[in-house]
């Protein structure tokens, strides 16, 4: 591969790009990083105006590749990927600058750019009464192009679904330069769309029997969880029931590996009036009672179902100062919030794990009477647990369940966050065994400090250890808890990322999670989209672990 000098490279996007070309070491130092452990310093960040910038710049790459250059376009929006995904050497294409457009917000659906802020969008959407419900923790600081890029899903997810349940229509520029748009298509429609001389025929004509020869192999490959962010959903494409072939279900969750994405249209799901809420709080000291107390709470419904460990517990408790300055009250006030918490710890001790799971309805009295009914079943099982119809005091378990690990990395000075075991999701049937397990192989080694927080209704929990990266057996300790660990999910049929994708870290895992055949599907569907590697090379596909870990970063 020839490398192409910046000058040159710049100087060719810049005779036909409206938007900005920049490449100066700020810039190039800014867009290097996202919210996982690595840096890559791009060669240049571009920020294109419109769907035609796109297009004239993905056909100049493709006519570079073509003579031979090593480069490439990796699309970014506000880089809050936790995977390394956005990270490049070559081209960051950034949306946030100018492609933020809510373009329109109708009755249950929404269309939108990808650079736009979801709290920008879920603003807009709520004063209609609407919600796209497959938000993320990062739902303040995160854009709608990395949602369906990763397939995001957070709190809701186990009563909505994920992102690519409300993904309706896409449009995309594929190799040839041209913006796409694809939808769900029915039996009928398919056929006519495989007969089209065009890209989008081609396709099609590939993926349908590339799908339909290896059905059997792909619905077993098919993680056993509720939550699934690895690899390219190949399982889900084709609705045999319905008949409905929805090339989407790949595209979302592929983290800009097909095309660059320019529009999504979304449904949305209507939430007027506002549904009241009400929560049961568990607190679970014996881990034997896990799998009884999900399944007695599950029952009931909860709109989410979430929970956190004895470690975030005592942080918590540790930096309770801090964590009463982000409630915004005054230290007496919320001490006496904390008296059912304290009462608890006296009657059952320092649970093991906290299990939240917060009612909604229509009504006070149905959101209250579903808690009460979730309290009396899991009472039978001796287990120390309240219910609360309070907001504040919701607030208050919801502030530890998020914030307590954030303020810990902002009071440990020679460590970092090392998101890469973050992730994984069993079957909540599982846990009781599972947990007890993982708890065990982490505490061999000494020099981490992690707490397990999670989506305990989904059986998906997220771990991002404070490590020194610096210490000199701080990379063989990421490749061999890794390894350990995802070992370990494999066993139990899971995923080793539920909701953040493969990227830089996961990519070398996927052959090990799905196996030989499995991944070769993986790699023909990349080669069908992007034969020639224009988009994000070494995600999904042909990851390396080695560059991994020469560009984990130092800062």
């Amino acid at each position: 591969m020839t490398h192409i000098d910046t000058d040159t490279l710049v100087t060719g996007i810049k005779s036909f790009f409206k938007g900005d070309v920049e490449f100066d070491d700020a810039v190039r130092n800014e867009y290097s990083h996202d919210a996982s452990l690595f840096e890559v310093k791009p060669q240049i960040v571009v920020f294109p105006k419109d769907s035609d910038d796109v297009c004239a710049l993905v056909r100049y790459v493709a006519e570079l590749k073509g003579r031979g250059a090593d480069v490439s376009l990796t699309g970014r929006c506000a880089g809050t990927d936790m995977t390394g995904g956005s990270l490049t050497q070559s081209i960051v294409v950034v949306f946030t600058r100018y492609f933020n457009k809510i373009l329109e917000i109708g009755d249950g659906f929404a269309r939108v750019q990808p650079g736009a802020y979801y709290r920008d969008f879920e603003k807009a959407t709520l004063a209609r009464g609407y919600l796209l419900p497959s938000y993320t923790a990062s739902r303040e600081l995160c854009a709608i192009g990395g949602m369906v890029a990763n397939n995001s899903g957070g709190e809701l997810t186990l009563t909505y679904g994920k992102t690519e349940d409300y993904v309706e229509e896409l449009k995309i520029v594929l190799r040839d330069g041209n913006e796409h748009t694809f939808r769900a298509l029915s039996e009928r429609e398919l056929k006519i769309k495989e007969q089209e001389n065009s890209l989008e025929g081609e396709l099609y004509r590939e993926l349908h029997p590339l799908i339909s020869r290896n059905w059997a192999a792909l619905q077993k490959a098919k993680p056993h969880a509720t939550k699934n962010s690895t690899g390219y959903f190949l399982w889900n494409v084709w609705d045999k029931e319905k008949k409905v072939f929805d090339i989407n279900r790949i595209i979302v969750g592929s983290q800009g590996t097909f095309g660059l994405i320019t529009e999504v249209k979304f449904r949305l799901i209507e939430v007027t009036p506002p549904p009241r809420k009400a929560m049961l709080v568990v607190f679970l000291t014996n881990m034997d009672l896990l799998v009884d107390a999900v399944v007695a709470i599950l029952k009931h419904k909860p709109e989410s179902f979430e929970s956190y460990d004895d470690n975030t517990f005592s942080m918590a408790m540790r930096l309770f100062p801090q964590i009463a300055a982000r409630l915004k009250g005054n230290m007496i006030t919320l001490g006496f919030r904390f008296i059912p918490e304290f009462l608890m710890v006296l009657s059952g001790g320092i649970p093991k794990l906290v299990l939240m799971a917060e009612f909604a309805a229509s009504s006070v009295e149905e959101a209250r009477e579903n808690a009460r009914a979730a309290l009396a079943d899991v009472k039978k099982l001796g287990v120390v647990a309240r219910v609360t119809f309070s907001e504040a005091d919701r607030t208050k378990y919801w502030t530890m369940r998020r914030e307590s690990f954030s303020l810990l990395r902002q009071h440990i000075s020679n460590k970092r966050t090392a998101p890469f075991i973050d992730d994984f999701a069993v079957l909540p049937e599982y846990l009781e065994e599972f947990l007890p397990r993982l708890n065990a192989i982490l505490s061999e080694y000494k020099g981490i400090i992690y707490t397990i927080a999670g989506h305990v209704g989904d059986g998906n929990f997220h771990i991002i250890p404070l490590m020194d990266l610096h210490a000199p057996d701080a990379k063989r300790i990421i490749k061999e808890l890794g390894e350990r660990v995802y070992t370990l999910v494999k066993e139990y049929h899971g995923s080793i990322s539920g909701e953040h994708n493969d990227g830089i870290i996961r990519t070398p895992y996927l052959e090990f999670m799905y196996g030989k055949k499995i991944y070769d599907l993986f790699r023909a569907t990349k080669r069908i989209f992007d034969p020639d590697i224009i988009f994000n090379p070494g995600k999904k596909v042909d990851g390396d672990f080695e560059y991994a870990m020469d560009h984990i970063s130092q800062s």
